[in-house]
């Protein structure tokens, strides 16, 4: 080949890539743009769940989008709940099932992927998922309480400072509502004479007091939330971007985070996006568990969803909220400072929950001193605790508890033992057996299991830095993390 035709092949080999990428940066700009946005320790307290915490700009997403009643996380604690989403797999096998645990190498993380197909990737506020999580973002900005209490200070600059020429995932992870509390100086306080206490909070002065600091925070989340989609339409991108906004787990107050009741385990979740089709204003009761983002999102950006991946997607009850991609959802409850370790099952308008360490109290020693955990210890001699709030002390709990939601929401009267509920039960007990068999989630002997953090009389801290060494967790035995069965989904 003389010097004349190379020439006009390396020209011609020039134009081809430029035409790629040409009609790659088209096909890029027109790829919607996704952020998930992740409350800390929030319920579904929101105004447009009916909650009493005023949130206009979620309410607002909402309104354009679709509105989850029955949302669930894998976990009521922070790690392993955020480990979950990432990966879309349950906490046993992501092989992070208990509080502090970094997500192990290999395990496939959607950020990565869509980084991988040209997304501009960032992690911005409450990280806690370990250092193998770097890599699926372009940038990881951790934010540390408390320089930053709110986790959300940098969340409109990254919009403002990505590349306006690729598709972007953000990733951003408030602090709010964390312990502990900061005053919200841009509004008025909540007036704790007007909370709702939930069940298993003693209703005291200390307690409402603590429960409407809880709501300022809720609200400063909501904000911020504004803040986000305001810069979206600034810049022109709101119609094509989707939005979540969900939580990792549920309010920081006993019976509700760290426990498998509906008050530590559902998460609200508000799904936006314009030019999605999505069913505006919608409501849907149809189950969705966290480890459905991972593919719904996946599947938004138009790419695979691989084998690993345990969730199903719920776009197609974004798009009609009647659908239902699943009958069933498991939960977790795995170490979390301290010796804990149970399962859930939703069926229907029914909670199944098996209790594997019911002689090992559940109150949370790391709160002894804060607010309504310690009014809960004021008042224990008194004997005048209701009994669901007489529970955490307890080590001799019921090892079963069923639930009909629909009509016991506050999860107070057990089923259990009801001649009634019998078909029920042997269901779902099934449907937790085959759970734990196909997705390898083994149970350490409580002898075994990760010790507790504090002493159980004193409240002492007995092991440096935030979690000890030993100990044997959910999965490891079996080898859970190599086992991508999703368990059953349909009933």
């Amino acid at each position: 080949m003389n010097l004349e035709t190379r020439l006009i092949v390396n020209r011609c080999r020039i134009s081809i890539v430029s035409l790629l990428m040409l009609c790659f940066g088209a096909y890029a700009a027109e790829r919607p743009n996704v952020v998930l946005i992740i409350g800390d320790d929030v319920s579904p307290d929101f105004s447009c769940y009916g909650g009493q915490v005023e949130t206009p700009h979620i309410d607002q997403l909402a309104k354009g989008g679709l509105l989850f009643e029955n949302a669930y996380v894998t976990a009521s604690s922070c790690s392993p709940s955020r480990c979950s989403i990432i990966t879309g797999r349950y906490p046993h096998n992501t092989g992070a099932p208990e509080l502090h645990m970094p997500l192990p190498e290999g395990q496939f993380m959607f950020p990565q992927a869509l980084k991988n197909a040209g997304y501009y990737s960032v992690l911005s506020g409450k990280w806690h998922m370990g250092e193998a999580t770097r890599p699926a973002f372009d940038v990881v900005d951790d934010i540390h309480y408390p320089d930053e209490p709110t986790g959300a200070a940098n969340w409109v600059r990254h919009l403002q400072e990505r590349p306006m020429d690729n598709p972007f995932f953000m990733w951003f992870a408030a602090l709010d509502a964390h312990r502990p509390w900061e005053a919200d100086t841009e509004e008025r306080p909540h007036d704790p004479s007007r909370v709702m206490v939930p069940a298993g909070v003693p209703d005291t002065p200390i307690a409402r007091t603590d429960m409407a600091s809880y709501y300022d925070e809720v609200r400063r989340f909501d904000r911020f939330v504004g803040d986000v989609v305001e810069e979206l339409k600034t810049q022109e991108v709101y119609e094509n971007t989707l939005i979540i906004v969900l939580a990792d787990n549920g309010r920081p107050f006993p019976r509700s985070k760290t426990s498998l009741y509906d008050g530590g385990m559902k998460t609200p979740l508000v799904v936006h996006w314009p030019e999605g089709q999505f069913e505006e204003g919608a409501r849907s009761g149809s189950l969705v568990s966290a480890i459905d983002i991972a593919p719904a999102i996946l599947e938004v950006a138009g790419l695979p969803t691989p084998s690993r991946v345990q969730g199903v997607s719920f776009l197609p009850i974004c798009r009609d909220s009647k659908t239902q991609t699943r009958d069933l959802l498991f939960g977790e409850r795995n170490w979390h400072t301290q010796i804990g370790c149970g399962r859930m099952v939703r069926w229907g308008d029914f909670v199944y929950m098996r209790d594997f360490t019911p002689e090992s109290y559940s109150f949370l020693m790391v709160n002894a001193a804060k607010a309504s955990y310690a009014d809960l210890l004021r008042l224990k001699p008194s004997g005048k605790l209701r009994p669901e709030e007489d529970e955490i002390f307890s080590v001799n709990r019921a090892e079963e508890l069923l639930f009909d939601v629909s009509k016991d929401p506050k999860q107070v009267r057990n089923l259990v033992g009801n001649p009634e509920m019998n078909a029920t039960l042997e269901n779902m007990r099934a449907m937790m057996d085959e759970w734990q068999e196909r997705t390898g989630d083994s149970i350490p002997e409580l002898e075994n299991m990760t010790p507790d953090r504090h002493d159980r009389v004193s409240y002492e801290r007995l092991y440096p830095g935030p979690r000890p060494s030993e100990g044997i967790v959910a999965g490891q035995d079996a080898g859970a993390t190599e086992i991508n069965d999703a368990g059953p989904i349909w009933k």
